[in-house]
This record gives structure tokens, sequence and C-alpha cells, in this order.
């Protein structure tokens, strides 16, 4: 049963906690953990760590990410949980709502990224200095909670599930294909910047094993867009 985590500057959905791990709904607008400077040490695993005190980061979410994320409660199962991301047994998906219309209804993205070192944190496709990426997409009806998209004839809404995890690899891959996400500040430009105020990308499902039980455990997340 999720229960929400009280917090003077935001509420934080906790989906599911036992002694091994946190199963947490990040907010958008949040980092995951600290940043560089005074003004970037508030982050989601800081305010968790009031009520989980030995709580460990395994993955991260971009700060205008929201969505679903695992947290571990010790060193072993950190490690654990480390080995089922390394070895791609944990499955991601994701919704997002992109400027254009593909015309398949599928698609797998293979191109390769590395950061744009001139312009960080940005990222670029690179074929000969990249890491491999790969994500596969599929369009699914644009049923959304805002009237505006849902009468708007130029953008779709899009499931993607990333089999590697590359940082901002949905949205570099989806911007390099001619379909950036809504309201992307670093890779979206003109009306698919304007049509939205935030970034409209959400870590909607985790399916993992759980360290301990050793069963697949899934959970899901509706996407608040």
């Amino acid at each position: 049963m999720s229960r929400p985590f009280s917090s003077s500057q935001q509420s934080i959905e906790i989906i599911y906690s036992d002694d091994a791990i946190v199963i947490v709904n990040k907010p958008t607008l949040l980092l995951s953990v600290p940043g560089r400077g005074p003004e970037k040490q508030d982050c989601l695993i800081s305010r968790l760590s009031m009520q989980f005190p030995s709580i460990l980061t395994v993955h991260r979410l971009d700060w205008e990410t929201s969505g679903l994320m695992v947290f571990a409660l010790n060193k072993d199962i950190q490690r654990h949980l480390n080995r089922q991301f390394q070895d791609r047994q944990i499955e991601k998906s994701y919704i997002a709502i992109v400027y254009g219309i593909p015309k398949k209804n599928t698609g797998e993205i293979n191109l390769a990224l590395r950061c744009d070192w001139e312009n960080r944190p940005k990222q670029i496709v690179d074929p000969i200095k990249g890491k491999p990426s790969q994500t596969f997409w599929q369009r699914i009806e644009l049923n959304t909670k805002n009237y505006s998209y849902s009468n708007n004839k130029t953008i779709c809404r899009l499931e993607l599930k990333p089999t590697t995890g590359r940082s901002h690899q949905l949205r570099v891959h989806l911007q390099a294909i001619g379909y950036p996400i809504l309201g992307d500040p670093l890779y979206a430009s003109g009306e698919a910047l304007q049509l939205s105020s935030q970034l409209l990308l959400h870590a909607s499902q985790l399916r993992l094993t759980h360290p301990v039980s050793e069963k697949k455990i899934n959970f899901q997340s509706p996407a608040p867009f």
C-alpha cells in the first residue's frame, strides 16, 4: 500500500518498503542525489534518509523526470540490485508525450551516446566514441489528463523500454529520431518546448527480483499527464 512521506517542502509517495528495499514515486523537479553546491543538497535520498537512515542509492532519474525508483537499505542489498541493473535483469518502462507522430506503431533506437563535454550536462549521439545504447518504443493511445494535449494532433504518447541506462538516453534518442519529448529544456525547441512547462517523461513501471525472497516483483505508477 502506498503512503505519503511527509516533508516540509514536498510529499514523497512511498509505494513499498520492507527491511531490504524502498520503492518510491519521485516527483519532477527533484534531484535523485545531492549535486554540487549547497543549493543542490536537497534531494530525494536526503529526504528519505530521515525515515530510512541506512538508505542507499541504486540508480537515478533526471531532475526533470518523475516516477519509480528503488533504493537499498544495506550494502548487500545495494550490490544485489546493482548486479541486476548491470546484467539488465531489471525491466523499466517509461511514458512520454512527444512532438510528432511516428508512422510506425513500434520501433527500436540503437544510437551510441556520450557526454557533450563542452555543453554539459547534455549528451550527444556519437557512433565512434559513444557507448552503445538501445531503446524500444511503442505508440499508445493518447489518453491524457490534459484536455489541450488530447486535442493536439501534432503529438502522441509513447511507451519506452530502454535496455541500457545511459544519461539522458530516452531524451536524446527521441530527439535524434525527430520526436523530442514535450517540455524538455535541453533537447526540445520551438513548439515542442512551449507546449509543456515541464518535461513529460515518467518512469511508470519497475520489475525486479527481490534481493531476499528472490521473487519477481512488479510496481506501476500511472503517468501524471
